[in-house]
């Protein structure tokens, strides 16, 4: 998961959830700004990016105006909630119930200055790329 969006934290925790829910193993490694969906102080924060979004359904200059991206991420919790989608918090304790396993990587965590303790408590540990593909040998890696 490389994208800590609102709109993109999802695609890798549903993937995962179902996956799990098939029997299936399921590792998922966060790394540059996929670390806001586990990041403790920003998973409850992610928000909706209205520029720069080619799907966006507005035009981008009218993304840009003030109070834009909260309105689109306000919209999108409420159509969340009434799907009774889980939000990102209660989705990644349900992975980590389930045996999903959750890693930090190293390199983006040294560049953004983490630790893992400023991660959910749901992330397994902090380990590098090659690591992960280690963990994941012989498996279908899906990049998000």
């Amino acid at each position: 998961c490389s994208k800590g969006s609102l709109d993109m934290a999802y695609p890798g925790l549903i993937l995962a959830n179902a996956a799990r829910m098939r029997g299936i193993d399921a590792t998922l490694f966060f790394t540059f700004w996929g670390l806001d969906i586990v990041t403790e102080k920003k998973v409850d924060h992610l928000h909706t990016p209205t520029v720069g979004n080619p799907s966006f359904p507005i035009p981008t200059m009218l993304g840009g105006l003030p109070g834009m991206e909260s309105l689109a991420s306000s919209m999108m919790r409420k159509q969340i909630e009434k799907l009774d989608i889980p939000d990102i918090r209660e989705m990644l304790g349900m992975l980590h119930d389930a045996g999903a396993e959750m890693y930090g990587c190293q390199l983006a965590m040294e560049m953004f200055h983490l630790e893992k303790k400023d991660l959910v408590p749901q992330i397994d540990d902090v380990i590098s790329a090659m690591d992960f593909f280690d963990k994941s040998a012989g498996a279908q890696v899906i990049f998000i």
